[in-house]
C-alpha cells in the first residue's frame, strides 16, 4: 500500500495542466451505452475511478480500449450482460450511472447498490423516484436494484428531483439519459445545475438527443428513437483546478493553470480572493498566488452555483493557518469532516460543533503521520503536507488515485517535495 512523505514547508511555481473532469467522463462513460458503435472520450483521465468504470463496462459486453494518445474508447455495439455486480459495483458510487441508460436501451438491468467514499448517507431513492415516473418497475433484491421498463419502453413524465440537501447530481443524470430514449418529453424539475451535468448534456444533444434548459434547474428532454456514438472531450476538473489553487494559497506561491474555466468556479473564485489570494484569468485557464496574511472566511457548502463540498476539506486546510476564526459548514454531506481529527494532528485548531468546523488559526503547521479517510480528505492532507513543517507522513492515497491523476508528479514539477513509498 502507498504513502506520501511529504517535506515541507515548500514554495511553487510553475504551470499545471489540468485533467479532464472524472465527474464529467464517468457519466459520459455511462452515456456510451446508450448508443451501439464507439464512442470516444480523447481526455479522459487516468484515475482508478475511470479504470474501475472501465471494468464495469467491459462486465456489461462493451469493448474498451486507450489508444497511444490516451484517449478513451469505448464500443457499446453489444451489451449482452446489463448486470453491474457487487464486486466492481462496491468501489464507486459513481457505478450508479450505469442505471439510466441500460434501462432505456435494454428494458431490464440489475445493479448492485454502489459503495465510494465514506462521507455519509448518501442514498439513491431519488434516482429510483425519477425512473419510477418514466414508468420503471423497480424493486430491491439481496443487495440489487432490479429496474424493468414497460412493454411499450420509457414514457416522458414531469418530475421533481429535490431532495433534502438540494438536487442529485448523479440523479439527474441518471433520470436525464433515460428520458433521451423515452416516448414523449420529460420534464426534470429541481434538476442539478453543475456544470459537468451541462456538459453531459451537451454531449446527449449531440449523440442526437434533445435538451433544452442545459444549465438550468428545469430540463426538457424530447424523446427520440436512437442515439449515435460521438468523440467528446469533456470539461476540465474544476475540483481538480481548486485543489491546486488552494496549493498556491497555503504556500504562500505562485501557479499558472491551464484548462481551468473560472466560469465554473466563481464562488471557489469568491472565497479565495476573500481569503487573500489572487486569481487572475488567462486565455487557458488562470494563474493563482497569496502574497500576504490568510484572512478568515465563513464558507457554507451548498449545491452549484454555491461552494462545492468536494473543496471543503482543501479550504479548511488553508483556513487552518489563517490569522483568525473561521466557520466552515457543510449543508451537502453534514457527515464529511473526517479530516478535522488528522489535520489536529498537525497542529490545526479545528473544532466541530454539529455541521460546521469552527477554525482557528494557527501560526504554523507540524508534521505528523496522518490517515486519508476519502478522496477529497487526502487532498486536503496533502496541501497541509506542502506548507507543514518537517515530513509528513499520508497514509491510504489509494483514496487520492480515484480523483486526482499523479497529482505528486504535478506538484513535484512545480516545487514540491513528495515521495510515493509502497511500504
Amino acid at each position: 500500500m502507498d504513502i506520501f512523505e511529504i517535506d515541507g514547508p515548500v514554495k511553487l511555481s510553475g504551470t499545471i495542466e489540468v485533467a479532464g473532469s472524472k465527474n464529467a467522463a464517468l457519466p459520459m462513460m455511462a452515456a456510451s451505452l446508450l448508443a451501439a458503435g464507439e464512442t470516444v472520450i480523447p481526455n479522459a483521465p487516468n484515475l482508478a475511478d475511470i479504470h474501475s468504470f472501465e471494468s464495469l463496462l467491459s462486465q456489461l459486453g462493451a469493448r474498451v480500449s486507450r489508444d497511444a494518445n490516451g484517449a478513451l474508447h469505448i464500443d457499446a455495439t453489444t451489451i449482452d450482460n446489463p448486470v453491474g455486480e457487487y464486486d466492481i459495483v462496491r468501489k464507486m458510487r459513481a457505478s450508479i450511472c450505469i442505471l439510466g441508460p441500460l434501462l432505456a436501451r435494454c428494458g431490464k438491468v440489475k445493479v448492485s447498490m454502489p459503495g465510494g467514499c465514506a462521507i455519509g448517507d448518501r442514498p439513491v431513492d431519488i434516482h429510483l423516484r425519477g425512473l419510477k415516473a418514466l414508468g420503471a418497475r423497480i424493486r430491491l433484491e439481496n443487495g440489487y436494484i432490479v429496474a424493468e421498463a414497460p412493454p411499450g419502453g420509457l414514457v416522458g413524465a414531469q418530475i421533481f428531483l429535490g431532495g433534502p440537501f438540494g438536487s442529485t447530481v448523479l440523479g439527474t443524470d441518471n433520470v436525464m439519459m433515460a428520458a433521451t430514449l423515452a416516448k414523449g418529453a420529460t420534464v426534470i424539475e429541481s434538476a442539478a445545475c453543475e456544470p459537468e451535468v451541462a456538459d453531459l448534456a451537451h454531449c446527449l444533444n449531440a449523440m442526437g438527443a434533445k435538451i433544452s434548459g442545459i444549465g438550468s434547474p428545469r430540463l426538457v428532454i424530447e424523446g427520440v428513437n436512437e442515439l449515435k456514438p460521438v468523440s467528446w472531450t469533456v470539461i476540465g476538473d474544476r475540483i481538480e483546478a481548486g485543489t491546486f489553487m488552494v496549493a498556491a494559497a497555503i504556500t504562500k506561491s505562485r501557479l499558472r493553470l491551464r484548462n481551468c474555466d473560472l466560469n465554473h468556479m466563481v464562488a471557489v473564485v469568491d472565497r479565495l480572493r476573500s481569503i487573500g489570494a489572487v486569481i487572475e484569468p488567462t486565455e487557458d485557464g488562470c494563474e493563482a498566488a497569496q502574497y500576504g496574511a490568510i484572512c478568515p472566511a465563513d464558507i457554507t457548502t451548498q449545491p452549484y452555483p454555491g461552494f462545492p463540498t468536494d473543496l471543503q476539506a482543501q479550504l479548511m486546510a488553508l483556513l487552518a493557518l489563517g490569522e483568525g476564526n473561521s466557520v466552515i459548514t457543510e449543508k451537502i454531506y453534514p457527515d464529511r469532516f473526517m479530516h478535522v481529527a488528522e489535520m489536529n494532528r498537525m497542529a490545526a485548531n479545528l473544532r466541530k460543533e454539529g455541521p460546521s468546523v469552527i477554525v482557528a488559526g494557527v501560526e504554523r503547521l507540524i508534521a505528523a503521520p496522518v490517515m486519508a479517510s476519502d478522496l477529497r480528505a487526502s487532498a486536503a492532507l496533502v496541501l497541509a503536507g506542502l506548507a507543514a513543517y518537517g515530513t509528513t507522513v499520508v497514509h491510504r492515497v489509494y483514496h487520492i488515485d480515484r480523483g486526482y491523476e499523479k497529482i505528486e508528479e504535478k506538484l513535484n514539477a512545480v516545487g514540491a517535495k513528495i515521495r510515493r513509498v509502497d511500504v
